[in-house]
Parts: C-alpha cells; sequence; structure tokens
C-alpha cells in the first residue's frame, strides 16, 4: 500500500520486498517510484550528469537482482543508493571525464536540498542564492569529504544511512565530516558567514 506524505511517496518497504521475493515482480514498481527521486539527486551530486536517469535505472535493476542478499529489516535506500554511487563512479570512470560542475549545480538547485542551521555556522548562513557559493566550495573538497557532505546534508541522509551509502564506519563518517565542514568554513567567503566579520576564521 502506498501513501502520501508531504508530497514524499511512502512505502511499507518490507511489505512490498516480501511481494517480489514471492514472485510479484510488479511490486518492485512502488520501490522504484518511491525513490527514484533521492536515487537521481545522488547520481547527480556524485558526478553522473546527463547519464544520470541511465545510473539510476541500472541501478534500479542490479538493486532488483540482489534483492535476495537484501537484509530483512534493513532500510532500502540507503543500501540502493551505495549502488547508484557505485554505478556512478564506475559511469564517469568509464567515460573517463568528469563531470561539469555546471551541470552538477543545476540539478542540485533545482532539488533546493534542505541544509540544518544547526550543521555549523558556516553553513547557518548560507541562503538560497548563496548556493553557487557552496557548490564551488564543495569541488574543491576531496572525494570522501565532497561525499560525506553531499550525503549528509544535500540528500538529507542521517549518519546511519550516509554510514552504508559510503560503506564507512559511523566513527569514520562523524571524522570525515567534522574535517570537511572545517575546510567548508575556510573555503566559503567570509561575507557567507552569519557574523559577517571578515577575513578567514581559524580552525
Amino acid at each position: 500500500m502506498r501513501t502520501r506524505e508531504g508530497g514524499l511517496i511512502v512505502v511499507d518497504e518490507g511489505s512490498v520486498i516480501a511481494r517480489v521475493r514471492a514472485g510479484e515482480a510488479e511490486a518492485y514498481a512502488e520501490l522504484v517510484r518511491a525513490h527514484t527521486p533521492v536515487a537521481l539527486r545522488a547520481a547527480v551530486a556524485f558526478g553522473a550528469g546527463h547519464d544520470a536517469e541511465d545510473v539510476v535505472q541500472a541501478a534500479f535493476f542490479k538493486a532488483y537482482q540482489s534483492l535476495g542478499r537484501f537484509r530483512d529489516g534493513s532500510s532500502f535506500k540507503p543500501w540502493l543508493l551505495q549502488i547508484v554511487v557505485n554505478e556512478t563512479r564506475n559511469t564517469v570512470r568509464s567515460a573517463g571525464r568528469l563531470r561539469a560542475l555546471a551541470g552538477r549545480e543545476a540539478a542540485l538547485h533545482a532539488a533546493e536540498p534542505l541544509i540544518p542551521e544547526s550543521a555549523d555556522p558556516a553553513f547557518a548562513a548560507l541562503a538560497q542564492e548563496q548556493r553557487t557559493a557552496l557548490h564551488t566550495a564543495l569541488e574543491r573538497l576531496s572525494r570522501d569529504h565532497r561525499a560525506v557532505v553531499t550525503c549528509r546534508y544535500l540528500l538529507e541522509m542521517d549518519e546511519a544511512e550516509t554510514a552504508e551509502t559510503l560503506g564507512w564506519p559511523r566513527g569514520t563518517v562523524k571524522s570525515r565530516l567534522n574535517r570537511a565542514l572545517k575546510k567548508l568554513g575556510r573555503l566559503l567567503p567570509s561575507e557567507h558567514l552569519r557574523d559577517g566579520k571578515g577575513g578567514e576564521e581559524s580552525e
């Protein structure tokens, strides 16, 4: 059964997966409809660019083939997004180039991800028109730091989901996120900070 909460499709994932495993293949469409928006955002955020739809399609197919290995009681979203991230990296690697920053920014701007003010002073003062500076700064982070910030704030995933998606221990998620936020605080222009003070903040 599917309902809508705040415009989002909500499904009883355990029930749907059980039906698929029992031979009701068409039930899988419910999971596809519910998770396609976040899967597309993840593919774009990790660099799939114009191939995002193809990446997501391939990820859903691989997830379907692997449902026998899905742990009962687990959340489907981080498990799926781990496949999306891996598929995106394979696509980028096979293409032999990184996707254009402009295309990535446009897609992320359209998604209007929410960054909680409690995250860090550097994030707290970001207004909608300042997101370009954020995405530019993200591009200057290492791949791991960019990945953890993307999962936690652009894709609005919690710590456990981020750890499962990236295949890291939760302690690694915490430490890398902390370092990434400090680095972003230095990279973002000083006028984007709440206190309005000039100059670079010390670590």
